[in-house]
């Protein structure tokens, strides 16, 4: 990843890196079929186009027609960077091409009840919850950067290029640092939503 391995807090908020593994999955003609049969027997249900699914401690979101990120953390991965990716690979034979683009995303976890606020300041999209509920995935522009939101009910994933991952966390602290002292909260806790975070 790019961007420096360190974690900023703020009262009511928390903005990280985070170490993922991010497998692209994408379906061949004729494979979608095959791809959510092998996914389900593996309960890792394939979402529709901008949708998330949940599966703790890794979720898989559709941002595009016929393809999934399937994100976790790295620590997660048994073996290998591509554990997972060879999973997928095997079990998608002849339907999909299946790639390990952990190496191509930075991974960022925002939480707390400033969250929206902050990315409403360089978003092109409408994440109120009315618009864009837990459970939704777009991708779009934030900061002059193309990023992928995925909602989720104790925060917002966002997958930024990483390229451009160091740009892009130095706009989230600056934004987030308006929002008052540190907050103690963990990278852990946010994801796993075993904590509630504090109100402002």
């Amino acid at each position: 990843m790019s961007a420096p391995e360190r974690v900023a807090r703020f009262a009511g908020v928390l903005t990280a890196p985070w170490s993922a593994e991010v497998v692209e999955i994408a379906a061949l003609r004729g494979g979608t079929a095959v791809l959510a049969r092998f996914g389900a027997s593996r309960g890792e249900a394939l979402p529709a186009l901008g949708q998330v699914s949940l599966i703790p401690p890794r979720l898989i979101l559709s941002v595009r027609p016929g393809r999934w990120l399937v994100v976790g953390p790295a620590e997660a991965a048994a073996g290998s960077p591509a554990a997972r990716a060879e999973i997928w690979r095997q079990g998608a034979q002849g339907c999909a091409a299946v790639i390990d683009m952990s190496s191509a995303y930075a991974a960022f976890l925002l939480g707390g009840p400033p969250a929206l606020e902050i990315l409403a300041r360089g978003c092109r999209i409408d994440l109120h919850p009315r618009e864009f509920p837990p459970g939704s995935a777009a991708a779009t522009v934030v900061a002059q950067v193309p990023v992928i939101i995925a909602a989720l009910p104790f925060g917002m994933l966002l997958l930024t290029p990483s390229s451009t991952a160091r740009h892009f966390q130095e706009w989230l602290e600056a934004t987030a640092a308006h929002f008052g002292p540190p907050a103690r909260l963990s990278v852990a806790e946010l994801f796993s939503g075993e904590v509630a975070i504090p109100a402002r």
